[in-house]
């Protein structure tokens, strides 16, 4: 359903979205804490939070605590299946939150909703994938000064803005908020870990137990799938081009090859890389029938479906919910969630007490920027470390449990010099 206020699919499910949101909160301490407070201080008030972001349970919980804390927000989605329509639903007619999203639009659409966020005149963005900052620094240059600064969620907009930055062309200063450690330890690794495997599953119903099976990437995303599919009995190859990641690799008890040596041996094939056109036309060429393929990484550019569908020469239908199946000459190749992000295009994304962390440092990070945009300069921040600390303590006491303090003689140790053998 559309007018100025939003854009999605069926408000009628509105119920469903609410009941799912409220599950996730359970999930989710650190932020209900923090929504708490934001309710009581309301560090947020005048500021207008524009998001590029999934529209997913976890997403709803952030959305309520910025508003909480005082923020006028609008949200669009960060990707064209990640949207889940109930939540989105659920956001507009419940919690009166705009929304700009439907699960499967197109291109066109997807831009539409970038700028209906943009309309908005936010002074602060909160992007995943960088796809909102560009929008402003390329199409509309003149909001660019209106911001005053932002926050960045995952991996590949952090590669993104950190471009930006290096050309001289970053308008505001934003927040990594990706870099933190309780972000990239936790989210990249254990979130997208057990989330790519839901996805792979629910798509195919695949036994993974003595399959071969090759993650191209090991950054924390890769350390994830590459443990959980070893968890689940499969035989992993890693394809990586940095050679510490590749050691690592081996050293965690991993075969390493080539992406051509991995084509002929893999089974399954999950890209998590943030590059473009990692297995390309003559990867395929060398995969055996029955291979399969799914991406975990941001965009849909790590596998070359261009290249693909020309093989394909038409031939292409769907075989599963999710499922695509490309004949090349006789040869059966199956891609998942069309090379989108497959965790969110054939699951549900990450458990929410994974993200509860994320979206925790993205609550806090908003609410530090509010308070020192001014000190800021025009370049890319970690997230400050007393926040990454706060948010483990939270998630530890969510846990219960606590940790010891140093004596005053241990402090005083691990801060003098003369201390010797």
């Amino acid at each position: 359903m559309t007018d100025a206020a939003h854009d999605v699919t069926n408000l009628a499910r509105a119920p469903e979205g609410v009941r799912r949101i409220e599950w996730a909160e359970r999930e989710m301490p650190v932020l209900r804490l923090i929504r708490e407070r934001f309710a009581k201080e309301r560090p947020l008030v005048g500021l207008r939070i524009g998001a590029c972001l999934h529209v997913t349970t976890e997403t709803a919980n952030l959305m309520r605590t910025l508003e909480a804390g005082g923020a006028e927000v609008a949200i669009a989605a960060s990707n064209p299946l990640s949207t889940q329509d109930d939540v989105a639903a659920a956001l507009v007619s419940h919690y009166g939150i705009p929304v700009h999203a439907r699960r499967g639009e197109d291109r066109d659409t997807y831009y539409r909703h970038l700028n209906s966020v943009a309309d908005t005149h936010p002074t602060i963005t909160m992007d995943d994938g960088c796809d909102l900052v560009s929008l402003l620094h390329q199409d509309r240059a003149e909001q660019v000064k209106e911001v005053l600064a932002g926050t960045e969620e995952t991996t590949t907009g952090v590669i993104r803005l950190r471009a930006m930055a290096a050309d001289d062309a970053l308008g505001y200063p934003v927040i990594a908020v990706n870099e933190a450690q309780t972000k990239h330890l936790f989210d990249n690794r254990y979130g997208t870990g057990q989330s790519t495997l839901d996805g792979i599953l629910r798509a195919t119903n695949l036994l993974i137990a003595g399959r071969n099976i090759v993650v191209a990437g090991y950054g924390w995303v890769g350390r994830g799938i590459a443990s959980r599919m070893a968890g689940h009995g499969g035989h992993v190859t890693i394809v990586e081009i940095d050679p510490i990641r590749a050691l690592e690799a081996l050293m965690d008890g991993f075969q390493v090859m080539t992406a051509a040596q991995a084509a002929a041996w893999g089974d399954l094939f999950v890209t998590a890389t943030g590059n473009v056109n990692v297995f390309r036309r003559e990867h395929f060429e060398a995969m055996h029938d029955g291979a399969t393929m799914a991406n975990s990484g941001h965009f849909d550019a790590e596998l070359d479906l261009t290249a693909l569908r020309q093989m394909a020469e038409g031939h292409v239908r769907d075989v599963r919910e999710n499922v695509q199946e490309f004949d090349i000459g006789g040869k059966r190749l199956h891609l998942i969630a069309e090379g989108r992000l497959v965790n969110l295009g054939a699951a549900e994304g990450h458990p929410a007490a994974v993200m509860d962390m994320s979206f925790a440092n993205q609550a806090l990070a908003a609410e530090y920027v509010a308070k020192h945009h001014a000190e800021l300069e025009k370049r890319v921040y970690t997230v400050p470390t007393a926040i990454d600390a706060e948010v483990a303590r939270l998630k530890l006491a969510a846990f219960g449990i606590t940790l010891d303090p140093m004596t005053a003689e241990q402090a005083e140790y691990v801060t003098a010099w003369k201390h010797g053998t």
